[in-house]
C-alpha cells in the first residue's frame, strides 16, 4: 500500500505537543479520534527494544476524555457498560468495554471514578460522545456530557517510575496501577494515573492546563538523560506481543465481548443494568462462533491494511488476520486474529496469502508474552 502524507486542517486536530514531535523526529501518524496520533519515530524495532527497556514520553493526546456529570452520571456510565461499577472506588480506573443493545462492541475505555456524580471516559478511537448523548437524552437523564480540553501524555517503560519519582517525589510511587490522583508541578495540579498502552508500565499525565503541561514536557526531557529518555508512541511490536488489543483493528461493533476475550468484564449475573444484557445472556448460553486469538506467521515481513483470510489445508477460511508485524524476539510474523469454531485452538495450522505468496502458520493463546 502507497504511502501518502496527511494534509492538516481544521478537521484533523493536531495536539499541544505536535510541534515538540515533529522537531524530536515523528516519521508517521495515524488518525485516532479526529486527531494526529504518533505511529513512528523511525525504526519500530528500534523503539520496540528501548520502549523495553529505558523510558519514552508519547503524545497521546488523541485519546479523548468524555466526562460525565450529574445526579444520574453513574447511572448513565453503568447503561454503557457490561461491567459491574456498583462497587467502583473514587480515584480509581477501570477497563470497561462498552456495547450497543445487539452487544456489538463499541469502545473498549478506561473509566476514571472522580465520584458519583463525575466520570471521565477515556475513548479508544469512536465518537463515544455521541453515543453518550443518546442514551441521556433517550432516558431523560439529568447529566452534563462534554469533552473537556485534556491531552494527555504518556510516559511509558521500565525506567519511568525512577523519572517520574525524580519528578514528583516519593508521593508517586505510592500509586497503584489504575490509581489516580493529583501530583504539583511548578505551582500546577495535574492528575496522573499509573497507567498505559503498554506492558513495559508507566504513567498517563491527564493536562488540563496546556502552558504547565508543555514545560512539564520539556522537563522530562531536560532531566530524562540519565534513564535514556526519548520521544515514541504506542509501538505494534510490543502492542501484539502484549496481547493489546485496538478497538478498530483487532474489534469492532461486528463483535461482542465474549469473542474478545473480554470475559472476567461481562456481568451478566449481577443485579445492574446495561445495553445488550439479554443479548449477551444469549450469546453465553449458545457459545461464541469465533474468537479473538494469537498467530504465527512463518514470514518476516507483512502489511495488515485490512482483513486477510486464513484457510485450512482445504482451503476453508478459518478466520481472519486484524493485526500483525515482524517480531524480532520471536523472528517471525506475530499477530491478532479473529479465529472461527472449532478452529479457536491452539496449534491450529493454517496458510495465508501475502502479496501473491503462500505462508504457513499457527494459532496460538494470546498474549505471546
Amino acid at each position: 500500500m502507497k504511502n501518502f502524507s496527511i494534509a492538516k486542517s481544521r478537521r484533523l486536530r493536531g495536539t499541544p505537543y505536535t510541534s515538540r514531535i515533529e522537531k524530536q523526529g515523528v516519521t508517521a501518524y495515524t488518525i485516532y479520534n479526529h486527531m494526529l496520533l504518533p505511529a513512528a519515530f523511525g525504526s519500530l524495532e528500534d523503539s520496540y527494544h528501548h520502549l523495553k527497556e529505558h523510558v519514552q514520553v508519547w503524545d497521546v493526546a488523541a485519546e479523548r476524555q468524555v466526562e460525565i456529570t450529574g445526579k444520574d452520571a453513574a447511572k448513565l456510565v453503568q447503561l454503557m457498560t457490561c461491567r459491574d461499577l456498583s462497587k467502583s472506588k473514587d480515584g480509581r480506573c477501570y477497563y470497561c468495554p462498552i456495547i450497543d443493545d445487539n452487544a456489538g462492541l463499541i469502545n473498549d475505555p478506561v473509566v476514571l471514578r472522580f465520584n458519583e456524580n463525575k466520570w471521565w471516559v477515556s475513548i479508544a478511537d469512536t465518537d463515544v460522545i455521541l453515543f453518550a448523548k443518546g442514551l441521556a437524552i433517550g432516558n431523560k437523564f439529568d447529566v452534563n456530557i462534554i469533552e473537556p480540553e485534556v491531552d494527555i501524555m504518556a510516559v511509558q517503560g521500565p525506567k519511568s517510575f525512577k523519572l517520574m519519582e525524580k519528578v514528583f517525589g516519593e508521593k508517586i510511587t505510592k500509586l497503584k496501577f489504575f490509581g489516580f490522583d493529583y501530583f504539583d508541578f511548578a505551582g500546577v495540579k495535574h492528575l496522573i494515573a499509573q497507567s498505559g498502552w503498554s506492558k513495559q508500565g508507566g504513567y498517563e499525565i491527564y493536562v488540563e492546563d496546556n502552558e504547565s503541561g508543555l514545560k512539564l514536557y520539556d522537563y522530562l526531557f531536560e532531566i530524562g538523560d540519565e534513564f535514556n529518555i526519548k520521544a515514541g508512541c504506542p509501538n505494534l511490536i510490543e502492542r501484539i506481543e502484549s496481547g493489546l488489543l485496538s478497538q478498530g483493528n483487532d474489534m469492532d461493533i461486528g463483535d461482542n465481548p465474549y469473542e474478545c476475550g473480554f470475559d472476567k468484564y461481562i456481568n451478566i449475573d449481577s443485579d445492574i443494568e446495561f445495553l445488550g444484557k439479554d443479548k449477551l445472556k444469549k450469546i453465553k448460553s449458545e457459545g461464541i462462533k469465533k474468537k479473538l486469538m494469537g498467530v504465527k506467521i512463518d514470514t518476516d515481513s507483512i502489511s495488515v491494511t485490512g482483513s486477510m483470510s486464513l484457510t485450512d489445508e482445504k482451503n476453508n477460511v478459518i478466520g481472519e488476520l486484524r493485526s500483525g508485524c515482524y517480531n524480532p524476539t520471536f523472528k517471525q510474523v506475530i499477530g491478532i486474529a479473529m479465529i472461527k469454531k472449532p478452529y479457536f485452538e491452539a496449534k491450529q495450522s493454517f496458510k495465508i496469502d501475502i502479496n501473491g505468496n503462500s505462508f504457513n502458520g499457527t494459532v496460538c493463546d494470546l498474549p505471546f508474552i
